[in-house]
């Protein structure tokens, strides 16, 4: 289905002026009949029917709508800009997401009768499906939610391709969340391949959000061409452990965070303990034998390795 723009069809004001002039017309000449002769009433009747018709045809669109017309099921064309139009009266608008509503922007619940409700919105909207539990690449269970920026532009694919391209491109986001979510792990993990080049990388949900929000993006373009939608842009919005094992992955990572902190200060105090004996030696303050050097480098290391602060014990006399 190709998308056709009417482009004669800026004339509703025309019309309407015309409309008006033969309404007035029919009543002068059938107010005329009814005292003159009945055969000018009958015409008179039927130039008011059908300029009462014609105003049906009569169209107001908005900057950023349009109107997907069809006559008699056939498809007839579009009609996109903000103005004053006139079409056949005869021709219904078409738009099969009309009384869909889901947690975007943009939408209103109209009847599928109000011709507010026919129309589409051609700006940019916005997207936020529910939050999704998917297991990523090591299994774990992760709540993610997205927001996707997305608009029309062939309103006739959006009309005639789809069923309902609302619920279409809804579903379209969920399963393209679950494609991509699936190949990462929620925080970075060795010997994980994310790029499918076969080589382990530091791809991860935490860390690659953005890489991951394009890719999501482009996996949903991907599906949505044909409904005659595009996809301006995607971003996650919510990411955490699943609750079930969210207060154990807390404690993994606390615990690794306290891995990490006491590598640094075992790094640390070893650095200094070695830059006290270099001193010691080289200044020839004191000489050490191999029992005393282990006793020292031994207090050093728990002063410096302790949680709390360390008491001293002041020695006297002699170490033997």
């Amino acid at each position: 289905m190709t998308e056709k723009i009417l482009t004669t069809k800026k004339n509703g004001m025309l019309m309407l002026l015309g409309c008006l002039a033969v309404m007035i017309l029919s009543i002068v000449l059938f107010v005329i009949g009814i005292e003159v002769s009945p055969l000018i009433g009958v015409p008179a009747l039927i130039l008011l029917i059908v300029s009462l018709i014609a105003l049906a045809g009569l169209k107001v669109l908005k900057p950023q709508e349009a109107l997907v017309l069809t006559l008699f099921g056939n498809y007839v064309g579009t009609i996109k800009g903000e103005g004053f139009y006139w079409v056949n009266p005869f021709c219904s608008a078409v738009n099969p997401a009309a009384r869909t509503v889901l947690n975007q922007s943009g939408d209103v619940k109209a009847s599928a009768a109000n011709e507010t409700g026919m129309k589409m919105s051609l700006k940019i909207m916005t997207l936020s499906n529910n939050k999704q539990k998917i297991n990523d690449c090591l299994g774990n269970p992760v709540e993610i939610g997205i927001a996707v920026m997305w608009r029309i532009t062939d309103t006739a694919k959006a009309a005639f391709n789809v069923d309902n391209y609302k619920a279409f491109l809804s579903l379209q986001c969920d399963s393209a969340l679950r494609n991509i979510v699936r190949l990462y792990p929620y925080d970075t993990a060795p010997g994980i391949d994310t790029t499918g080049d076969g080589i382990a990388d530091d791809g991860s949900l935490r860390g690659s959000s953005e890489i991951v929000a394009n890719r999501i993006k482009e996996e949903i373009q991907g599906r949505v061409e044909e409904a005659g939608l595009e996809i301006v842009d995607a971003r996650i919005t919510y990411l955490a452990y699943a609750p079930e094992i969210a207060a154990v992955m807390l404690q993994r990572q606390q615990a690794s965070a306290v891995v990490d902190a006491r590598k640094l200060i075992v790094d640390g105090a070893v650095g200094m303990v070695e830059m006290a004996l270099e001193r010691l030696s080289a200044n020839g303050t004191v000489e050490l034998d191999e029992e005393r050097k282990a006793a020292m480098v031994s207090n050093l290391l728990v002063v410096l390795c302790g949680n709390k602060d360390a008491q001293p014990i002041v020695n006297s006399g002699s170490l033997y």
